[in-house]
């Protein structure tokens, strides 16, 4: 099974599935296909979500559309970029070890999404992925958190995600285990027509308030310590340093090993057994392969505001070894080997994406040896007063339908005209060309302006009549320009003020 699910994983590039149906015939190997005698017996379940492996470039386009408004060359260049990890997948052995990423460097004003495009990418195909800002970082010798950081806080992101993955895959079975224990805690070694009668009162939840005996690990744990080499970075636990949690578990004394019988209600137990139950499905050590394999093959790392460790000749007075953090993120980039307290982790197929501004300074500022490991430039353009008006309406889960939603518990009915979005957006686009442009940020601001009073005395408001079930409010361009007014008089004094 070990060796079919190894094989499903190089030639589909989905490490979550599984076999769930096979006939008893013989399989043969052949270069590029996977033949059976039924092959349509073969069935193949992967989770819910939609993998890079089903999603052409054009079909995650139009995902992000959903949520992300413009910036197709942004879009465009991350659903290739996803596309050609899918193709190399689907390369013989010795020709994919030799394809990498074409890791992609964005340029654009900050609130234009650039980082949103590449979050909503991780969550659509469900890779893991991590989210940095490169002035975190300092080089090795300073003190601070140094670049191998990233990998390893990638990697327990990918641990979590793949238990996630393990207890979505094994739902069903779980439930119904959770459903026995339950029933044999309540009633014991009962007859057969006993247990099916009191699993059809539990599914009915007829029985969620009974309580049972249930047995959970004691809360005791272990201090946390470390003990730091000499000479060793102060964050970097697996080379030069102990971690004591380690000794003592390796000694016999592991944290939460200890049982303790607690009465609990059912409905409270019930997520109890269901991460025991779960626990049982895998080993910690089948986990952490199968999140270190997730990482080196399907692993993606943001790096935002990487302008701000980029410093031009002229510049005086950056920030301790800038440069030093570049020439660190060298070997990262280009593929190397990371030392974790779960193994080794290795960086050759990760896929980089590089953000910034470039206000001060230009991507040609950076080290040309960064330059080259960054190879695709994308440039995000400024929002348009269209665009402004397009994140309020278009997207599924926009600023305007949150409000409306919030008020909604209040027994509120926020009606917003189309005039009062467009004053909303013409207002958010002027303040950003005359104070700052933090782009599509500035919604937020002028919106919660907006509705601040109508939030403050929502709870108050009662119906006009008897008959009305809800408070019903209109919000028109006279009402947003009588709440946004005095934010434009301030910014205009602005222009005067020395």
């Amino acid at each position: 099974k070990k060796t079919l699910m190894s094989f499903i994983y190089r030639r589909i590039g989905c490490v979550s599935t599984r076999l769930i149906s096979y006939p008893k015939t013989s399989f043969s190997y052949q270069p590029k296909r996977f033949l059976c005698e039924k092959a349509s017996e073969v069935v193949i379940e992967a989770d819910s979500h939609k993998t890079a492996a089903s999603l052409i470039p054009r079909q995650i386009v139009k995902e992000l559309d959903r949520h992300i408004v413009g910036q197709y060359e942004a879009k465009r260049a991350v659903a290739i970029a996803l596309r050609n990890r899918w193709r190399r997948h689907k390369l013989p052995h010795p020709l994919s070890d030799e394809v990498h990423p074409k890791n992609i460097l964005m340029i654009g004003p900050t609130g234009v999404g650039k980082t949103e495009v590449v979050r909503r990418v991780s969550k659509l195909i469900d890779a893991p992925f991590i989210k940095v800002e490169a002035t975190k970082f300092t080089e090795v010798g300073f003190h601070g958190r140094d670049v191998d950081t990233i990998i390893r806080d990638l990697l327990d992101f990918a641990i979590i995600q793949t238990k996630e993955k393990i207890a979505r895959r094994s739902k069903d079975r779980v439930k119904e285990r959770v459903e026995q224990r339950i029933v044999e805690l309540l009633i014991g070694k009962g007859s057969d027509q006993a247990i099916a009668s009191f699993l059809k009162l539990l599914r009915e939840g007829a029985l969620e308030e009974r309580t049972i005996e249930v047995q959970i690990a004691d809360q005791k744990r272990i201090p946390m310590a470390t003990v730091i080499a000499p000479g060793s970075s102060n964050n970097n636990l697996s080379g030069g340093s102990l971690d004591l949690t380690d000794l003592f578990s390796s000694l016999g004394m592991k944290q939460g090993s200890e049982k303790k019988t607690k009465v609990m209600k059912i409905k409270d137990a019930r997520p109890i057994l269901e991460e025991q139950e779960i626990e049982k499905e895998t080993s910690h050590e089948s986990v952490v392969q199968e999140a270190i394999l997730a990482v080196e093959q399907d692993g993606i790392v943001c790096i935002d505001e990487i302008d701000k460790i980029c410093s031009t000749a002229r510049s005086y007075g950056s920030g301790a070894s800038d440069e030093g953090v570049q020439k660190d993120l060298l070997p990262l980039i280009e593929g190397c080997v990371i030392s974790t307290k779960y193994g080794n982790v290795k960086t050759d197929h990760i896929l980089f994406i590089a953000s910034g501004a470039f206000l001060t300074c230009k991507p040609s500022d950076l080290l040309a040896e960064l330059q080259g490991r960054l190879p695709i430039r994308v440039e995000l353009q400024p929002l348009s007063v269209n665009d402004l008006y397009q994140i309020l309406t278009e997207p599924e889960h926009n600023l305007i339908v949150q409000q409306k939603a919030l008020l909604h518990t209040e027994n509120i009915d926020v009606i917003f005209e189309d005039e009062a979005l467009r004053e909303i957006s013409r207002v958010a686009y002027e303040v950003n060309q005359e104070v700052e442009n933090i782009g599509a940020r500035r919604l937020s601001t002028i919106i919660e302006k907006v509705v601040e009073e109508l939030s403050f005395n929502a709870p108050e408001l009662k119906p006009e009549s008897v008959d009305q079930e809800k408070v019903q409010i209109v919000i028109n361009k006279a009402y947003v320009l009588e709440k946004v007014g005095p934010m434009l008089k301030k910014s205009d004094l602005r222009k005067f003020i020395l």
